[in-house]
C-alpha cells in the first residue's frame, strides 16, 4: 500500500507554527505534495528525515506560489514545470515512478474579478497537453489545488456562487475535458453521493466551524489506473491552513 497527500498549506512557514511536523511525521505518507509553499530556498529548515527526499519548485516572485513534494521513495526523474523547465510561478513538479508519474500542481486562480482567467484557461490548456503526453507513456497521478469545484455537489452554496472564480462555468468545463480525456476523480470514483465533502474555506469568522466550503483539491488518476485506488479521503479536522489535506492509498 502506498500513500499519498496533498495540502495547499497556504505558507509553509506558517504552517509548521500550526503543527505541520506532527501531522507530517503522524501521516503516515510515502509521497507528500504541498501547494502553495510561499518561499525561497533557504527560508526554511525541516526536520523530515534522512529517508526523505525533497523537491522544490519556487516562484521567482517572493511570498507567492510554490510547490514540493517530499518522498520516502526514490525516484526515476524529476522535472519542474509544463516546458522545459520554465514555470516561473512554480506550479508544478513531476516525479516519475516505475509505473506512473505523479504530477503535483497549484492551478492558478482566475481571481475574484475573473482578471486572470484568461490565463487561467490558456494554462489549462498547456496543463492537459501535458498530461496527455505523460499518460501516452504510463499511468499518471494529479493531485493538488485545481482551483475548482467541478459540480455543484463540491461547494456549500452552489446557486449563489455561478460565475464566480473557482465556479465559473469555463473553469468546470475544464475539468470536465480533463475527466473526459482518461482521467478519475478518486474521491468522486468511491463516493459519488456523498455531501459536505470540502478541502478549502474562507477565513471569514465562522465558516470553516459550520462547514460552508468548497471541494478544490484533488487526486486524480489516470482511468486504465482505476483499480489501484484502495481509498481517497479529506482530513478536514487537519488545521493549518484555510484547506485541509486530502489523501490517496494505492493498492
Amino acid at each position: 500500500m502506498t500513500k499519498l497527500i496533498s495540502w495547499n498549506v497556504n505558507g509553509l512557514r506558517a504552517c509548521v507554527n500550526k503543527g505541520f511536523l506532527d501531522y507530517f511525521h503522524t501521516s503516515g505518507a510515502d509521497l507528500f505534495c504541498l501547494q502553495e509553499t510561499k518561499l525561497q530556498e533557504g527560508q526554511i529548515d525541516l526536520s523530515l528525515g534522512e529517508d526523505v527526499y525533497c523537491y522544490w519548485n519556487y516562484a521567482e516572485k517572493k511570498g507567492y506560489s510554490g510547490t514540493a513534494i517530499f518522498s520516502k521513495i526514490k525516484p526515476i526523474s524529476v522535472w519542474y514545470g509544463l516546458e522545459e523547465n520554465d514555470e516561473p510561478e512554480g506550479r508544478t513538479i513531476t516525479l516519475e515512478f516505475e509505473d506512473y508519474y505523479l504530477v503535483n500542481v497549484y492551478t492558478p486562480n482566475a481571481r475574484r474579478d475573473l482578471s486572470r482567467l484568461d490565463y487561467r484557461l490558456e494554462w489549462e490548456n498547456r496543463f492537459l497537453d501535458y498530461l496527455q503526453g505523460l499518460d501516452r507513456l504510463k499511468p499518471v497521478i494529479v493531485c493538488g489545488d485545481l482551483n475548482v469545484a467541478h459540480q455543484e455537489i463540491d461547494l456549500k452554496n452552489a446557486k449563489s456562487n455561478h460565475g464566480n472564480s473557482g465556479f465559473t462555468a469555463e473553469e468546470r468545463a475544464c475539468m470536465t475535458r480533463l475527466l473526459d480525456s482518461g482521467f478519475i476523480d478518486s474521491f468522486r470514483h468511491l463516493y459519488p453521493d456523498r455531501t459536505d465533502a470540502f478541502t478549502w474555506w474562507s477565513f471569514m469568522p465562522k465558516v470553516r466551524e459550520r462547514n460552508v466550503g468548497w471541494r478544490i483539491d484533488y487526486f486524480l488518476v489516470s482511468a486504465r489506473f482505476a483499480d489501484r485506488i484502495a481509498d481517497a479521503g479529506i482530513d478536514a479536522d487537519v488545521m493549518g491552513s484555510d484547506h485541509c489535506p486530502v489523501t490517496l492509498k494505492l493498492a
